[in-house]
């Protein structure tokens, strides 16, 4: 047995911290919560499924600039709505795209700050060594004290949950562009912003985009888990699958979600490609 007088618990530091988070910023959390609700809303509501399949459709074309994938992409959406599932998909892909957002706005910021100085990097890295390797149902609690059960929740769990990838292939994109070129570009005695927007984050791009494919896939995978806690969509169904023991239930929402993530890796690969033999 392990001697009781060296022993200590960081539960009650953690505690007061987390109550005054609610108590000083409570407010704040909620109306971004109310926020993000009602957009959730909106989309579900005004977005007729038809419309959706072409949104869908001429952005796969534009991403991969073929017909075949766009209508391949298109018709396993409609695939996913013949089999009644089609509120439940636009629930989820509601929660995703917010999710995706949130990620993106908070991600790649941090990778060009990280790419920019090591040490913010040295700092980084256990942080998000923590994020990945910390089980998701952990990030559940702080999140249900700020914003109770329901969809928010969810997306917060998601974003801490999914964002890493983006922020370190970000980070390693920026880092591995050439020095050489870099040298060239310093030569013309341009600035740090344009030597960031006009070369390092254009050639760190397909860094950055397999970055963004694989929070998204991180986001998916937490679909069932936010599902525990409020979020309905695709991972409701599976949820409700595994407590009736329905296989069939949660196998279709299962396939389905494996459809969403599909469509968001073959659209999400296209942009990352690089495009420099197209004609303007």
């Amino acid at each position: 047995m392990f001697p009781s007088f060296i022993t200590f618990s960081m539960t009650d530091w953690i505690n007061s911290g987390v109550d005054s988070l609610v108590v000083n910023y409570g407010d704040f959390f909620r109306q971004i919560s109310d926020f993000l609700i009602v957009f959730i809303i909106n989309l579900e509501k005004f977005v007729p499924w038809w419309l959706m399949l072409c949104i869908v459709a001429l952005i796969a074309f534009h991403a991969t600039r073929k017909v075949i994938p766009a209508l391949v992409i298109s018709g396993l959406l409609f695939l996913v709505g013949a089999v009644g599932l089609w509120d439940k998909l636009m629930q989820t892909l509601a929660l995703m795209l917010i999710a995706m957002f949130l990620s993106v706005l908070i991600g790649i910021p941090m990778g060009i700050l990280s790419a920019r100085s090591d040490r913010l990097r040295k700092i980084l890295i256990p942080l998000l060594d923590i994020m990945q390797t910390m089980p998701s149902f952990v990030y559940l609690i702080p999140v249900l004290m700020l914003f109770g059960l329901g969809k928010v929740p969810a997306i917060f769990a998601t974003v801490i949950y999914a964002v890493p990838p983006l922020i370190r292939l970000t980070d390693l994109g920026i880092r591995q562009v050439d020095k050489e070129i870099i040298e060239a570009v310093n030569a013309f005695g341009v600035t740090r912003t344009q030597r960031l927007f006009g070369v390092q984050l254009p050639l760190a791009l397909p860094s950055i985009m397999a970055g963004i494919n694989q929070t998204t896939m991180m986001s998916l995978s937490m679909v069932v888990i936010a599902s525990m806690i409020g979020a309905r969509g695709l991972g409701e169904e599976v949820l409700i699958g595994i407590q009736t023991l329905d296989v069939g239930r949660g196998l279709e929402a299962g396939l389905a979600i494996v459809i969403l993530a599909v469509v968001f890796d073959r659209i999400i690969q296209a942009y990352g490609k690089p495009r420099y033999g197209e004609s303007l």
